[in-house]
C-alpha cells in the first residue's frame, strides 16, 4: 500500500466554494472584443490540508462574468458529469469543451480586482493567471513543472439575448489551484507488467512482476470503476516503454461492484475471456489496482466478458506482484563491522557472519573493502574496494574461500572518484557508478561480463548514485554538473535489448523530481511506488523524504532525522499487498549506531560491534 499523508483530513462543507474569495472583472469593450482582467488564484498555506467538499451550484439569474468565473470554477471540482458547469457556456462552448483534456495545477497568486462590467457591454474577457506546478495529462498522469512557467489563460464571455452572461471560450481540460487539486483528486496506483527483457538467458525471460504507475483519480466518485478504466486504458506514456498489458485493445469496463465479503466483482465488454492464461493475467492486474484503493477493501476479484471468466484471490498472485523481485519476505537485514569490514546477518536472536570470504577479515596486506550490496536472493554480494578501484561479486556460501577476480576496475585516481553505489535488481542485474571523471559511466554486470549503460539527457551532468528498483525497469540517479554544488535527483527507465550473449541496456525517460534538494545523501526504494531519500534542502537539515515517481511527496513534510544521519535503506518486500512495511533502516555517522524507524519513532539496535553500514538485499 501506498504511503499516505500523515495529516488527519479535516472535512468541511463550503457554500461558494474554494474559490469563493476570487474576484473577476471584465472591462468595457467593443461587441466583437473585450478589455481582460485578470482572476488569480489564492492558496493560503493555512488551507494547505483541507478536504473541501464543494457542491456544484447552477448560475444564478442575472450573474455577471466575475460571479460566473467563479461559480465555474468551482462546479468543474464537484460535478460528478459536468452537467452543472456546462450551465456556465454557451451551447457551442459547452459541446466543444473538453474537461478531460489536462489539468493545469496553479500555485498559490495573490488577487487583484479589476473594473465593473457596464450594462452596454456584449463582450468581455478575464484570465485566470499562476504560476504552473504541474500538469495531469488524458492518461491521469502528472508531471511537474519544471522551472517557473506564468499562464494567463483566457475565459470570454458574451452576453445572450435574454441578457444571460455565459462563457463562450475557454482553454481545454481544467484550471485549478493546489487546493482545489487536492481537495478534489487523489493518487492511486494502476499496474502493469514488466516487458520482457530480449537479452535475459533462459527462464529469465519469463520474470515478470507488477509496476505501479501512479495516477490522479477524482475523489468520491465512483473510485474503482475509475480506476479499472484508467487502467485498461493503458499505462501512462512515460512508463510505456518498459511496461506490458494483458488488457487488448477495445476492451471496455461497463461495470465494477465489490460485495460484502471484499470479493470484487469487473464486468468487460469488447473481448473474450476464454482462454484462461491471458483472463487471469487481466484480472491480477485489476486486483493489484483495485486493492491499492483501500486497506481490505478487495480480497478476491472475479472478471467476466462477453463470454468466459475466472477469478484470483490475495494468495493466488504473490510471484508477479508488486515487490515480488524484491527478496524474502520481511526483508533480510545486514550490518558491516566498522573494525574489520565483515558482512554480518540480524536475526531476531543473533547476529552471525554471512557465509564465505565476506563472513571473515580480510587477509592482511590485502586493500580493505568498502561498500557491500547484497543480492535480493542472499546467495551472492557485490563488494568494492574501499579506493573504489575494484568491483568484486562474492557468492555467499562456504565454498567462497577467498576473494575472486574483480568483474571490474575502475580508472579513476583516487578520492571520491571511482565505483560507487552497488545496486541489484531482482533480475539477477548488477549495477554500479563509475565516477572516474575522465570517463564517467554507468555499468550494469551480468554474471562476470559488464556492459556500459548509456544515460540519455543528462545534460552534461554525470550520475553520482544510482538505486534500481527490484523490477529492473526503474532507476533513480543523483547526477551533478561540473563545477556545481548541487545535485539532481532523477528517475529513469532502463529499457533493455540485445541478445543473451550480447545484451544492451541504456536508461531513458528522465525526469527531475524534488528541485529543492541541493544534496542527496542516500537513496533507497520503498513500497510499490515509493523512493526514500535522506536529503537536504539548502540552509536546513537532512531529513527523509518519500517521492513518488511521478515526482509527488507521499507526507505533507518531511520525516525527522537525528543529527548526523549517514544513511538509509528501506524493502520492497512484500507477502501480501496488506502486510507491515519492514522498517527503514538507518546508520549515524558519528559513532556507527543503527536505528529502525518502528511506529514513527526511531528506535536504536543494540549491537556489540559498531557498524560502518545497514541494509537490506537490493
Amino acid at each position: 500500500m501506498r504511503r499516505t499523508t500523515r495529516t488527519d483530513p479535516r472535512v468541511a462543507t463550503v457554500a461558494g466554494g474554494v474559490l469563493g474569495a476570487l474576484l473577476v472583472s471584465g472591462c468595457a469593450a467593443m461587441p466583437d472584443s473585450g478589455g481582460v482582467s485578470r482572476v488569480e488564484l489564492s492558496q493560503g498555506s493555512s488551507d494547505k490540508n483541507l478536504q473541501v467538499r464543494v457542491f456544484p451550484v447552477a448560475p444564478a439569474k442575472g450573474a455577471r462574468p466575475r460571479d460566473l468565473l467563479a461559480g465555474f470554477l468551482d462546479a468543474v471540482t464537484a460535478d460528478e458529469g459536468y452537467d452543472t458547469a456546462r450551465k456556465y457556456l454557451t451551447e457551442e462552448a459547452a459541446a466543444a469543451w473538453n474537461p478531460d483534456a489536462k489539468i493545469q495545477v496553479l500555485s498559490a497568486t495573490s488577487m487583484q480586482a479589476g473594473q465593473d462590467v457596464s450594462d452596454t457591454d456584449t463582450t468581455v474577457s478575464a484570465s485566470v493567471t499562476g504560476q504552473v506546478v504541474a500538469t495531469v495529462d488524458e492518461q491521469h498522469s502528472y508531471r511537474l513543472e519544471e522551472g517557473q512557467h506564468t499562464i494567463s489563460p483566457v475565459f470570454t464571455f458574451v452576453r445572450r439575448k435574454d441578457g444571460e452572461w455565459r462563457i463562450d471560450k475557454l482553454p481545454p481540460g481544467l484550471i485549478m489551484n493546489e487546493t482545489s487539486f487536492r481537495n478534489s483528486y487523489r493518487q492511486v496506483d494502476r499496474f502493469f507488467y514488466t516487458a520482457k527483457d530480449p537479452s535475459a538467458a533462459g527462464g529469465a525471460v519469463a520474470q515478470s512482476a507488477l509496476i505501479a504507475d501512479p495516477i490522479y483519480l477524482r475523489r468520491r466518485i465512483d473510485p474503482l470503476t475509475s480506476a479499472a478504466k484508467a487502467l485498461v486504458g493503458g499505462p501512462s506514456s512515460w512508463l510505456a516503454p518498459v511496461v506490458q498489458t494483458a488488457f487488448p485493445n477495445g476492451v471496455n469496463v461497463d461495470k465494477v461492484t465489490v460485495d460484502d465479503s471484499r470479493g470484487a466483482h469487473v464486468q468487460l465488454s469488447g473481448t473474450d475471456l476464454t482462454e484462461a492464461t491471458s483472463c487471469r493475467r487481466m484480472a491480477t492486474q485489476l486486483f493489484y489496482t483495485l486493492a491499492d484503493q483501500g486497506k481490505g477493501q478487495v480480497e478476491r476479484l472475479e472478471l467476466k466478458g462477453q463470454r468466459g471468466s475466472c477469478n484470483v484471490s490475495r494468495s493466488d498472485t504473490p510471484f508477479i506482484g508488486p515487490g515480488a523481485l524484491a527478496g524474502s519476505e520481511g526483508g533480510q537485514q545486514y550490518f558491516q563491522r566498522a573494525d574489520n569490514g565483515v558482512l554480518m546477518e540480524i536475526n531476531d536472536t543473533s547476529n552471525n557472519t554471512v557465509h564465505g570470504v565476506l563472513g571473515k577479515p580480510q587477509p592482511a596486506g590485502r586493500l580493505p573493502l568498502g561498500t557491500i550490496a547484497v543480492r535480493r536472493d542472499g546467495a551472492q554480494a557485490a563488494a568494492i574496494s574501499r579506493d573504489g578501484h575494484q568491483l568484486f561479486s562474492v557468492p555467499l556460501s562456504d565454498s567462497a574461500v577467498a576473494m575472486p577476480d574483480p568483474v571490474l576496475t575502475s580508472a579513476a585516481r583516487s578520492g571520491d572518484d571511482g565505483l560507487t553505489s552497488p545496486s541489484w535488481d531482482g533480475r539477477g542485474d548488477l549495477w554500479v557508478v563509475d565516477r572516474n571523471p575522465d570517463a564517467p559511466r554507468v555499468v550494469m554486470v551480468r554474471g562476470n561480463k559488464s556492459y556500459t549503460v548509456p544515460v540519455d539527457d543528462l545534460g552534461g551532468q554525470s550520475v553520482q548514485m544510482l538505486k534500481v528498483s527490484s523490477d529492473g525497469a526503474r532507476v533513480a540517479l543523483v547526477a551533478k554538473g561540473p563545477g556545481s554544488p548541487n545535485q539532481s535527483l532523477m528517475f529513469g527507465l532502463i529499457v533493455h535489448g540485445g541478445t543473451p550473449e550480447a545484451p544492451t541496456a541504456r536508461i531513458v525517460g528522465l525526469r527531475r523530481t524534488a528541485p529543492a534538494l541541493a544534496d542527496v545523501s542516500s537513496l533507497s526504494w520503498a513500497e510499490a511506488d515509493q523512493l526514500l531519500v535522506l536529503g537536504k534542502e539548502a540552509d536546513r537539515p537532512h531529513q527523509l523524504h518519500y517521492i513518488s515517481t511521478d515526482g509527488t511527496q507521499s507526507t505533507d513534510a518531511p520525516l525527522q532525522v537525528g543529527e548526523g544521519m549517514a544513511a538509509i535503506a528501506a524493502s520492497e518486500a512484500r507477502g501480501d499487498v496488506l502486510a507491515q512495511a519492514s522498517p527503514v533502516l538507518a546508520i549515524q555517522a558519528s559513532d556507527g549506531k543503527l536505528y529502525r524507524l518502528t511506529g514513527g519513532q526511531w528506535r536504536e539496535v543494540t549491537l556489540a560491534d559498531r557498524a560502518s553500514a545497514f541494509f537490506y538485499p537490493g
